[in-house]
């Protein structure tokens, strides 16, 4: 690595000629020109873009901004509409937290976000992380972005071989060391440009506007960087679904609580997801029958596994929870698609 490590000039040249086209983002010679992106729309994106691939976040983007195209129009919106669109992303409290600040963008601050990152940070559902991006891209400030693509290119560039998370904070560092003072925001999405592209899983070293000074590459390990602790395994939880369907078509469902795992979604009554035996009470009597399969899903920290049990009743029965819909199942979390998948 040379001396003075690498240079946000080079990155930048190399992000001129090849900057992804995100339907979120300007072009760099407009950005250049003095053009801004919507702070709305780079908040927008980067609340989705939390734990999510951008593959997965550009058709979720572009519902929300037809649907809803600036700050206010999204306040307004009823929340199971908006949780009803995010349905399939994961993560679900992102969408309660994205309605909380849009309201609170919208109605106290006019529907101007902050441009600094204390201000940002102060609003729901904004870290560290995010508000460094919305400063930098939305408004240029000079502030430092690091997601996960950051990360593998700092670690890389200065072979850090400490694992993560633990090196976190030195990978930070790093990338505020090299943050610029002018175009931070074309600054911060080159670099991840870089490592979801060039610097991906597998490094394409010879493309690499930075592999003169890649301690790594220079060394032979930068396909082996950054490291990861080991992970402890998932635990498994299960639960009980009750799919219950009326003779008019309709079938039973409810919103769940507003607070905890997928709160505020709209799905089946059912158990809670427990580690053991899971024990549920039917939402009405009925001719309940056990579904051969079973349902599997992955959530963030446990593997769930649902017995779904299905009957069929009259319009005159009055269960003890829940409502009768007839649901789009683009509406429900995944999970819950998967259950109507199996028995609707």
């Amino acid at each position: 690595m040379c001396e003075q490590g690498p240079k946000s000039a080079d990155i930048l040249a190399w992000y001129d000629r090849n900057a992804r086209d995100l339907p979120w983002r300007i072009p760099p010679h407009h950005g250049q020109a003095g053009v801004r992106p919507d702070p709305y729309h780079i908040w927008l994106s980067e609340v989705m873009l939390q734990q999510t691939t951008v593959a997965a976040v550009e058709r979720y983007f572009r519902l929300f901004t037809s649907r809803w195209p600036d700050i206010h129009a999204l306040a307004d919106a009823p929340e199971a509409e908006v949780m009803g669109a995010w349905a399939g992303l994961g993560y679900y409290a992102r969408a309660r937290n994205l309605l909380k600040c849009a309201r609170v963008v919208s109605r106290d601050l006019g529907g101007v976000f902050p441009r600094d990152v204390a201000g940002l940070q102060a609003l729901p559902g904004i870290g560290p992380y995010t508000a460094g991006a919305i400063a930098a891209i939305a408004f240029d400030r000079p502030a430092v972005v690091v997601d996960a693509n950051v990360e593998r290119v700092m670690a890389r560039v200065y072979a850090v071989e400490t694992p993560l998370p633990e090196c976190k904070t030195t990978l930070r560092r790093y990338a505020e060391g090299l943050t610029p003072a002018n175009r931070a925001g074309d600054y911060g999405q080159a670099v991840m440009d870089l490592g979801a592209t060039v610097c991906g899983q597998k490094p394409d070293c010879p493309q690499c506007p930075w592999r003169r000074d890649c301690r790594a590459a220079a060394a032979g390990i930068a396909a082996d960087l950054p490291r990861n602790a080991p992970k402890p395994p998932k635990p498994e939880r299960n639960g009980i679904v009750y799919l219950l369907h009326r003779s008019d078509g309709k079938v039973l469902v409810e919103t769940r609580p507003a607070k905890g795992l997928l709160g505020g979604m709209l799905g089946f009554p059912g158990s809670d997801w427990v580690e053991g035996q899971a024990v549920g009470t039917p939402p009405v009597a009925a001719d309940w029958q056990l579904l051969p399969q079973t349902v599997r899903h992955t959530f963030t920290h446990f593997h769930l596994t649902l017995q779904v049990y299905q009957a069929q009743i009259g319009i005159g029965a009055n269960p003890a929870v829940g409502r009768f819909e007839a649901p789009a199942p683009q509406d429900m979390p995944t999970v819950m698609r998967k259950v109507w998948a199996l028995g609707g």
